[in-house]
């Protein structure tokens, strides 16, 4: 079935990065566009980045513009999304997502916290 192991997540101090991974499993990874979403305490998930298949087209939300790069591996079945310029309003659990035949899989999250 669908699977999907995210790592990455963890504390850091605003302005620092952090490299979030999702390994996914149980499909064929490399004809599916991959997304990573958010869920801050209180509020709705919310799509963060998203990127085609073959990764030629990503697009982001306007508030990580700039700051926030999704690119993913085929050869590893690995999506990722590489966070610079952290800020507290970063904070939340993300999740990788995929749709495959209307069907929404997600991952368990992986938390990201941003504090001094």
């Amino acid at each position: 079935q669908v699977q999907f192991v995210e790592s990455g997540g963890g504390l850091v101090q605003p302005g620092g990065s952090l490299r979030l991974s999702c390994a996914a499993s149980g499909f064929t990874f490399s004809m599916y566009g991959m997304s990573w979403y958010r869920q801050a305490p209180g509020k709705e998930r919310e799509l963060v980045a998203e990127i085609t298949r073959s990764g030629g087209i990503t697009n982001y939300a306007n508030s990580v513009k700039g700051r926030f790069t999704i690119s993913r591996d085929n050869a590893k079945n690995t999506v990722y999304l590489q966070m610079n310029s952290l800020k507290s309003e970063d904070t939340a659990v993300y999740y990788c997502h995929t749709t495959i035949t209307f069907q929404n899989y997600w991952g368990q999250g992986t938390q990201v916290t941003i504090s001094s």
